[in-house]
């Protein structure tokens, strides 16, 4: 089976070298350009990109696929190297281009995506981050056969893992990337032995996970405790999220959500020990915040924190 493979960042490369290592035939990948990254910005190339040209694999990096859009040359390009390549499939995982329909149309059995969610719960962009934020009990992956529309397509495979209590955006995308990996070599050998069955989503029970904003970093001390708290895995580790004292922006990694309750501002630090440094919030409730940085510096333990950058009873974040 000939397989394209489009995607761009670590959670697609994991489905690559799966796919890669279990024996697919895959000549061609289609990756975003190049970006700056790093303290020079220098171009850097997606892991995908990387891996293919370790793997001596052909790369195309269109910067749209719509022939009538901004950029018809590179679409054009895309599609000659695609009618080249004869893929039997394409396979996309977390890719970044809206796929037109002449691309949904030109492999013999389609193009199926790699979703990080139990859809129709978080289509979009953000379905990890999201999943987090607002405290599922659950998520997984879902191959689907893609389609027009925003990750609407027919079901293929679904499985279901558990969101730890302490899970991290970071932590529970390596366990939906390798869960996709192996997910997406065992769809494609179903599809080889015509063994797929494709399931439409159901029509309800449909969210969506919204891009992440830098802005969405800013603490709001009036949210409850729990709330900020799953805020705070959710963008670890991107975007982090912040909050400014003592005239500085400090990123709050790591926090408890306290048993004790009372009535006092949100965001008014109301104790600081060795365990961590206990902030008011909304709904009478507190958070006992246990990592924290300072811009240009490491992560650290809120004791080591604050032998560099005291903190005391009655100061506030702002909210």
């Amino acid at each position: 089976m000939r397989v394209v493979f489009a995607g761009t960042p670590e959670f697609a490369r994991a489905a690559f070298q799966r796919l890669h290592a279990a024996g697919f035939t895959v000549p061609l990948v289609l990756t975003q350009p190049d970006r700056p990254a790093g303290r020079g910005m220098k171009l850097q190339p997606s892991p995908v990109k990387q891996f293919a040209l370790e793997q001596g694999i052909a790369v195309a990096q269109p910067r749209s696929l719509r022939l009538a859009g901004k950029y018809p040359e590179d679409a054009s390009s895309a599609r000659a190297a695609l009618e080249e390549a004869r893929p039997d499939v394409m396979v996309v995982a977390a890719y970044g281009l809206i796929l037109p329909q002449w691309v949904l149309d030109l492999p013999r059995l389609g193009c199926l995506n790699i979703h990080a969610s139990l859809l129709p719960r978080w289509r979009g962009a953000a379905p990890i981050h999201r999943a987090i934020e607002a405290g599922d009990a659950e998520t997984g992956v879902t191959i689907m056969q893609m389609d027009a529309g925003l990750d609407t397509g027919a079901m293929l495979l679904v499985e279901r893992i558990a969101i730890a209590p302490d899970a991290t955006t970071g932590s529970l995308h390596d366990a939906l990337a390798a869960l996709g990996a192996r997910m997406i070599v065992e769809a494609l050998e179903l599809a080889a032995c015509g063994g797929l069955r494709a399931v439409p989503q159901p029509a309800e029970g449909v969210t969506y996970a919204h891009k992440i904003e830098k802005a969405e970093a800013a603490i709001a001390w009036s949210q409850p405790a729990a709330t900020i708290e799953r805020r705070l895995r959710a963008f670890d580790p991107f975007p982090g999220a912040s909050a400014q004292i003592r005239g500085e922006t400090v990123k709050i990694w790591r926090a408890h959500v306290m048993p004790e309750r009372g009535g006092v501002a949100p965001g008014t630090v109301v104790a600081v020990d060795e365990h961590g440094i206990a902030v008011a919030c909304g709904d009478a409730s507190r958070l006992e915040i246990r990592e924290l940085q300072r811009p240009g510096g490491k992560r650290l333990a809120a004791a080591d924190f604050l032998r560099g950058f005291p903190l005391e009873a009655g100061m506030h974040f702002e909210t």
